[in-house]
């Protein structure tokens, strides 16, 4: 099972990227899949979850910038991240629960806002 994340990039503060984190391999479905950040010398964060039945959960820090949305049978989540700012500035990473309790993570993929 492998987790590609993609869409990272430079922007300026206020404006938007769209990150997507698709699954590949055998799995059959998953619990959730969400994405986290870690910034320079920072620990890795939780940014936000979306369950196999649509339910979303968000940090605080990007309630009303970010949306979480999937696509089941493309086994892919997005992140569209708008109003970005120089905070967000981290490497991203998706991650899938599978059935069983296990954690897989994509390779990560730099958000980089200038101000």
């Amino acid at each position: 099972v492998q987790l590609q994340a993609s869409g990272g990039g430079l922007v300026q503060a206020g404006g938007s990227l769209r990150l997507s984190c698709e699954v590949s391999g055998r799995i059959l479905r998953f619990i959730t899949m969400g994405w986290y950040r870690q910034a320079p010398g920072k620990q890795r964060e939780f940014v936000a979850n979306r369950s196999s039945g649509g339910y979303t959960d968000y940090a605080e820090s990007v309630k009303g910038r970010f949306t979480i949305s999937g696509d089941n049978a493309k086994r892919t989540v997005y992140l569209q991240m708008n109003s970005l700012k120089p905070e967000d500035t981290a490497v991203y990473y998706c991650k899938m629960l599978a059935p069983g309790g296990r954690d897989y993570w994509g390779q990560g993929t730099l958000v980089t806002v200038s101000s």
